[in-house]
C-alpha cells in the first residue's frame, strides 16, 4: 500500500466517524514512520511538501507538525479542526524548530549520584569523553553537575575530593542549566553557548530529564547541516571557472531564462544545466567527459540544493551526501590534472 492509500484510508475512516457523530480517533505514529509509508528515511521538501499537500488535499493536519518535530517523536494524524469542529485541539501546528528536533534531547544522559566515589564520575567522563556530568539521586530531581572544571577548582584549592558530592557544582549555586524539550531550539543553544550544556526535561514523561544538549551535539548537528551548504557552494566555485571566458554574456542569459543576469556568478545550478546541457555549449570546455553523465550529476546538485534550502533536522540522506562529495572531488581531480 503507497503512503498516499494509506491516508485515505485514515481520512475515510475518520469521515465515517465525525459522520457518525462521534469524535474522530487519530492515527498515531512517529514522523520516521509517516515518511517511511512513502519509501522514505529521511524527511526532505521534496517529501515534505508531498506529504503535506495530500494531508491539506485530504482535510487532514499533523500534530505536531511532522516536518520540524523530532523523527522519532510521536504525531497524530487529525482532522482539520474547520473540517471536525469537535476536535479537542484546534492548535494550528508549530513551525518553530523545538530542542525536541534534537536527538540528544532524547537519550537519558549518564549520571552520578552524590554518594558516588570521584573515580566513578571521573572514569566515566574519561571513557565517554564527557565534560561534565549531571548528579541525580532519580530521573526527576537534578542535584547539581560535577565537572572538571568543578572538581580541578577545589583540588587545586585543597578540598577534600572523595566523593561526587565534594565536587559537584549544586544545583542552587548554578545558572539556568534546564529547559523543557518544547523550548525553542535557540534557547538551547544561548545557554549552551554560556554553560556549554544543557539539560532537557520532558514534562509528558513524569517531569524527568529526558537528555542533555551539549556544545559538541549542537556543533554536529550544525556540521551535518552546514557541509551540504559548503559542498554546494564548492561546486558552484567550479563551474564559474570551467565557463570562465567560454561565453558571451549574451549565451550565459539565454542560459538564465526570464532572469537579468550580470555575468556567471548570477547563474543557477539549473542555469548550468541548461548551458551546458546543449552539445555545442559543451565542446568549448575540450573536457573528455561524457556530457549527458556530467549534465545527469549536476541536475542531481541541484535538486539536493533545492531541497537543503528548508532546514531538515534529520539532514541530507547518505546518498546525497556522498554525491555532492563525488562531484566536488570530481571537479578538483580536472583542476589538479590541469583539465580546468
Amino acid at each position: 500500500m503507497s503512503g498516499d492509500e494509506w491516508l485515505v484510508g485514515v481520512a475515510e475512516r475518520m469521515k465515517k466517524e465525525f459522520e457518525d457523530g462521534n469524535v474522530p480517533t487519530p492515527e498515531r505514529l512517529t514522523a520516521r514512520e509517516l515518511v517511511g509509508k512513502y519509501g522514505y528515511v529521511l524527511r526532505g521538501s521534496w517529501i515534505n511538501s508531498r506529504i503535506q499537500n495530500r494531508l491539506e488535499e485530504l482535510k487532514l493536519r499533523s500534530v505536531p507538525d511532522f516536518t520540524v518535530t523530532w523523527q522519532g517523536a510521536s504525531i497524530s494524524i487529525e482532522m482539520d479542526e474547520e473540517t471536525a469542529e469537535a476536535s479537542s485541539d484546534t492548535k494550528r501546528p508549530d513551525p518553530t524548530r523545538r530542542v525536541d528536533s534534537l536527538n540528544a534531547a532524547h537519550n537519558s544522559p549518564t549520571c552520578v549520584k552524590r554518594g558516588d566515589e570521584l573515580n566513578v564520575a571521573t572514569s566515566l567522563m574519561l571513557m565517554h569523553d564527557y565534560s561534565q556530568l549531571p548528579v541525580m539521586d532519580d530521573a526527576h530531581e537534578v542535584k547539581g553537575v560535577i565537572s572538571w572544571q568543578s572538581i580541578g577548582a577545589r583540588l587545586s584549592l585543597g578540598c577534600e575530593c572523595k566523593y561526587v558530592r565534594q565536587c559537584m557544582e549544586p544545583s542552587r549555586e548554578m545558572p539556568k542549566v534546564e529547559i523543557p524539550k518544547e523550548a525553542p531550539l535557540f534557547e538551547a543553544i544561548n545557554i549552551v553557548a554560556e554553560q556549554g550544556y544543557v539539560l532537557v526535561r520532558d514534562r509528558e514523561a513524569g517531569n524527568t530529564i529526558s537528555g542533555i544538549v551539549t556544545a559538541t551535539d549542537l556543533s554536529n548537528q550544525f556540521a551535518l547541516l552546514a557541509e551540504p551548504f559548503l559542498r554546494i557552494g564548492e561546486i558552484e566555485g567550479y563551474l564559474r571557472n570551467l565557463i570562465h571566458r567560454k561565453f558571451t554574456l549574451e549565451e550565459l542569459s539565454v542560459a538564465a531564462i526570464g532572469t537579468e543576469i550580470q555575468g556567471s556568478s548570477d547563474l543557477t545550478l539549473g542555469d548550468y544545466k541548461q548551458l551546458l546541457g546543449r552539445p555545442e555549449h559543451w565542446e568549448r570546455l575540450n573536457l573528455n567527459i561524457d556530457r549527458r553523465e556530467f549534465v545527469k550529476h549536476l541536475n542531481r546538485v541541484r535538486e539536493i540544493r533545492n531541497s537543503i534550502m528548508h532546514f531538515n533536522p534529520d539532514g541530507l540522506s547518505n546518498e546525497d551526501m556522498q554525491l555532492l562529495r563525488d562531484v566536488a572531488r570530481f571537479f578538483d581531480d580536472l583542476v589538479r590534472m590541469g583539465a580546468m
